[in-house]
């Protein structure tokens, strides 16, 4: 399991339909080391830390392996024109990770980093900006039916992280897998 990229963003206007609204889904990949606090990442902004923020939901981390499904779903809606691949950071995500997917990981796991640790707390809900970004107007329903949410991140030891770390997967209590989590959700969603 590795960090593919670290990724921050300021929040700015994201046009939604007719309306703007402020989002800070829109994020880029740093190169070196990036301090790591108890609100997460340093220069990291969230435009509503309702959904996206405090102490529970600092971090926000996204297999890589899913971008091969959303490339080719923006590609069969027209969004995409040519062969564009979708980078790290797209999917409004801070940490851009591989070999660990929903289903191998549960509420109250820890991901154990070099210099830093944290704690998975719940599955990403899709929104109406995701839709937005993804050029999509069903990205949320897709990402539902798909169950490729990622996972929200507390901060459990304060640090440092880099892209290209290998991290480890420290066993919480075991009781309920981001993806169940995100299945409890579903139905919502799915209306």
């Amino acid at each position: 399991m590795r960090i593919v990229s670290v990724n921050i963003g300021s929040a700015r206007r994201l046009r939604v339909g007719e309306r703007t609204v402020l989002s800070a889904i829109g994020k880029a990949p740093l190169a070196g080391v990036v301090a790591v606090g108890a609100l997460g990442f340093a220069g990291d902004e969230q435009a509503d830390p309702t959904v996206h923020g405090g102490l529970a939901k600092a971090v926000y981390a996204y297999p890589m392996e899913h971008l091969p499904f959303w490339t080719e779903q923006r590609r069969s809606h027209g969004v995409s024109l040519f062969d564009e691949t979708l980078g790290p950071g797209f999917m409004g995500e801070n940490l851009s990770i591989e070999g660990l997917l929903e289903n191998e990981v549960w509420i109250g796991d820890e991901l154990l980093l070099p210099d830093c640790v944290l704690r998975v707390t719940a599955p990403r809900e899709p929104c109406y900006k995701f839709n937005a970004v993804m050029g999509l107007n069903t990205a949320g329903r897709l990402m539902v039916q798909q169950a490729c949410p990622g996972f929200y991140l507390a901060v459990a030891q304060p640090g440092s992280i880099e892209a290209g770390q290998t991290f480890s997967l420290r066993p919480g209590r075991r009781g309920l897998s981001v993806r169940e989590a995100f299945a409890a959700k579903r139905v919502k969603h799915l209306r």
